[in-house]
Order: C-alpha cells, then structure tokens, then sequence
C-alpha cells in the first residue's frame, strides 16, 4: 500500500478571500475546497471538500469587521481541521483583533487580546502567523509558535519605487512613544531620521496631540502606525505635523479599519498620500489611498514555515 504524501493545503474563511487567493498564487498553488455557509439562525456551517488527514493545513483569515463572525468561522475551520486529522493547523491572522486590550489600563477591564489567543490554541491551532501586533507582548500570550510577520519591508520599497524618499528630505514619523520601534525599522531601511509625536488619549478612539519631538520643518513627514480605526488621531496627527512646518504629510498604515467616516476624514485632512497594506479588503477608495499587498511576505513566511527554514531573515535590516 503507497503512503500517502504529506500535502501543504491552504483554506480561507470569508473575512479576506482575495488576499488569500493572491498568497496561494504567490506559492503555486490553489486554495483547498471550503465550503462556509450559515444555518438559518445564522449559526455558521463549515464543510471541508477535501481530505486533510496528515496534511499540513493554513487559514487565512484576519479578524476584521464583522470581528466576531470573522473569529467564529476561524475557530470553527479550526475546529474542523482538527477533527478531520489535520497533521498541522497554521493559522494566518493578518490582522489580530481585539489586540488593542493587551492589558488592564484600568479597574475591571478585559484582557481581549489574551482571551483570543485562549481560544485560538484550544480550538486546535498549532501556530499562528500574523502581521504587526499592535503590542509585541501579545506574543507572550500563545504557549503556541507565534510568528509576528512585519510590514515594513514591503512599504520601504514601494515608497522608494514612488521616489517619496529620493531626495532624502524626509523624516519618519511614530504617532505616539509606543510606536517607535515600528517607525525606527522605517528610518533605518530608509536612511532617514526620526521623529515622535506626544499624545494623551482622554478616551477610546479620541487624541490629543501634546507636542513633537524631532525637526519636521521643511521635510516631508512620513507617519507610520499599525492601525487606523476611525482616522480622527491620523487627521491631528497631520495637522499637527502641517501646522508645525511640514511640506506634505503621506503616511503608512499596515491595517486599515476605516471605521465611522474615516475614509471621509482622510480625505479632507492634510494627508497628500496613505498607503494601506491588503490586510484587510476595502474596494472602491479614492485616489488618495493606494494599496500595497501583503501576500509576497506572507506566502515566503508559509513556504519558509512549511518548510522549517528562517522566517525573521526576511526582516534583516
């Protein structure tokens, strides 16, 4: 009797079909038969097409809006995987939500990002692959192999394909002291200096900028943050930045919620460019918004993983 061979199969949930599509033509391949549907109370269904026994299995399915049905069908796949024998389940989270509760910032408060990480590893997942965590500890939350995929890369080389930092008269931008490390990877690959806005957050969703350290004055600032939600930091973030002497304001944003009118806000605030990553799927946005794709980043880190070899030398300054 012939053994049968060990297969790599990747399945997408719903969440971001397109991405997932782009990262098994990225690798050569073809997304496995899924079949996602709803019962009639809306209660989700998930039907496997395809054996999995002994397989190495991927999801690709970031937890963006709707977050909750989104998380549910990525439990649910892994679930199914892992009942069907699945020798491996890798799970592909481009964009982690409920990360932003990585700690009790005050009295009674969740720690959702913990809670996620919870459910991930007892519904079966066997490691976990996503892209800049909104914090790295989050990382210390999977008693699983976590790979924090970075972004960086891929935007260093489209805004030097855009000839934005040709003349070098350009400084990178973090929109608060947490994001520094993030925006010190841009600097560094991109040969320029940096500069760190000081906010305080009276509530959720709201910023107010108290002051910027670094010299912005005729240069062009270039913010750099993981998440825009709502836009209204993003918006003070570039005023502030104008107001203080800069030429133009662009800025990269690895996970774009735009939630609440912010595609609105972006395009009426002093931001001359945004570049966005595909991590999660928005159509029809102006002009102003480009989209940068992150399958050939995260389709070398599936190879490199299934094929026990290094992923962090893709990130080697």
């Amino acid at each position: 009797m012939q053994i049968p061979k060990n297969e790599m199969k990747i399945f997408s949930g719903n969440a971001n079909r397109s991405l997932a599509t782009k990262v098994a033509d990225y690798i050569g391949t073809r997304l496995s038969d899924c079949e996602i549907g709803r019962f009639a109370d809306g209660e989700i269904n998930v039907k496997i097409g395809e054996t999995v026994r002994g397989h190495d299995t991927f999801i690709i399915q970031p937890t963006c809006p709707p977050v909750n049905e989104n998380l549910m069908e990525l439990l649910i796949m892994i679930d199914a995987l892992k009942r069907a024998s699945a020798n491996s389940i890798a799970v592909v989270i481009p964009y982690y939500g409920y990360a932003r509760q990585d700690r009790k910032a005050k009295g009674r408060d969740p720690i959702t990002a913990k809670l996620v990480a919870n459910l991930l590893t007892i519904a079966g997942a066997t490691r976990v692959m996503t892209v800049d965590l909104h914090s790295e500890q989050i990382q210390g939350f999977f008693d699983i192999p976590l790979d924090n995929l970075l972004s960086f890369p891929i935007f260093t080389k489209t805004l030097k394909e855009d000839k934005i930092t040709t003349d070098k008269n350009f400084v990178i931008v973090s929109p608060d002291v947490g994001g520094v490390k993030r925006a010190r990877q841009f600097a560094e690959r991109l040969g320029g200096p940096l500069a760190i806005l000081d906010k305080r957050r009276p509530k959720d969703n709201v910023a107010e900028i108290l002051n910027i350290i670094g010299e912005v004055e005729g240069k062009t600032a270039i913010i750099v943050d993981d998440i825009v939600d709502t836009a209204r930091s993003l918006v003070s973030a570039a005023a502030a930045l104008k107001e203080k002497g800069a030429l133009k304001v662009i800025a990269c944003i690895t996970h774009p919620v735009l939630s609440d009118n912010a595609v609105e806000r972006i395009e009426n605030s002093e931001i001359e460019k945004i570049y966005i990553s595909d991590s999660i799927y928005h159509e029809n946005l102006p002009e102003k918004f480009k989209v940068v794709s992150l399958a050939p980043l995260l389709g070398e880190a599936i190879m490199r993983v299934r094929k026990n070899l290094s992923v962090s030398i893709l990130f080697r300054q």
